[in-house]
């Protein structure tokens, strides 16, 4: 039985998760970390550094000012660290990279397995595509969601963009009178009610588009895969782990 500590356990993706963990046989959690610390089915610490109970995985669901504490506890406990929380700075991007040399980390921008496995098609068909087609990525997301684009769309639009062997640049929406520059991949964000998450890729091309869409019915989807990974963090060595891991294993 792997034993999880979750961060961000009263959250909403928290709140998914912990009903979501109920289907998984090999996996428990023992203790949740949020600032309302409502009753729920194991004890609920406000901050991590009190937190006493034994675990073998840190599961993060919150935001990114929590990295610091969290790296701080894995680090002391000496268990995997596993990071699903969107909008890092770059610098904080630096700081999971150095630190996995000491301490196994999992980090994904999106816990979706369909969005990593569309992400692995776009390594493949980017370059392919791109002296014949434009190239624009769509976001939507509901009016809660705080970072923009989502975190998914930059893992997109980065893939996208390293994929291609000429010098892509990004232009984030659109406003005036300007024509399509075609080495400029546009990125939109949509906000509104309760999207769960949408993200489309376009490739225009003459006379002909190719459009790749992932959308997520419910948080459920998210949940599976945050679970996922702390099945394959348990125990795991040092190092940077993704969702390209769990799917290549």
């Amino acid at each position: 039985m792997t034993k999880i500590i979750l961060n961000g356990c009263n959250g909403k993706m928290g709140k998914v998760i912990s009903e979501t963990v109920k289907k998984f046989e090999n996996l428990s959690i023992v203790a949740g970390i949020d600032k309302n610390t409502s009753s729920v089915d194991y004890p609920v610490f406000s901050n991590i550094k009190d937190c006493n109970i034994d675990a073998d995985v840190l599961l993060d669901f919150s935001r990114p000012d929590s990295l610091k504490n969290l790296m701080d506890y894995a680090k002391l406990k000496n268990i995997p660290l596993i990071i699903c929380t969107t909008g890092h700075s770059d610098e904080q991007l630096k700081e999971i990279e150095n630190f996995s040399k000491e301490l196994a980390i999992f980090r994904s921008a999106n816990m979706s397995i369909g969005i990593n496995v569309i992400n692995n098609i776009l390594k493949n068909i980017s370059n392919l595509l791109y002296n014949n087609y434009d190239i624009e990525i769509i976001e939507k997301h509901h009016n809660q969601k705080v970072d923009a684009p989502s975190g998914t769309a930059l893992l997109l639009a980065n893939t996208i963009k390293n994929s291609i062997k000429e010098e892509t640049s990004f232009i984030y929406g659109r406003e005036g009178s300007s024509k399509k520059v075609h080495n400029k991949i546009g990125i939109h964000a949509i906000r509104g009610g309760s999207i769960v998450g949408e993200h489309e890729v376009i490739f225009a091309g003459q006379g002909e588009t190719i459009e790749i869409k992932h959308t997520a019915i419910s948080r459920e989807v998210f949940a599976v895969g945050a679970l996922k990974a702390c099945e394959f963090m348990y125990n795991k060595a040092p190092g940077l782990y993704c969702m390209d891991d769990i799917i290549r294993g």
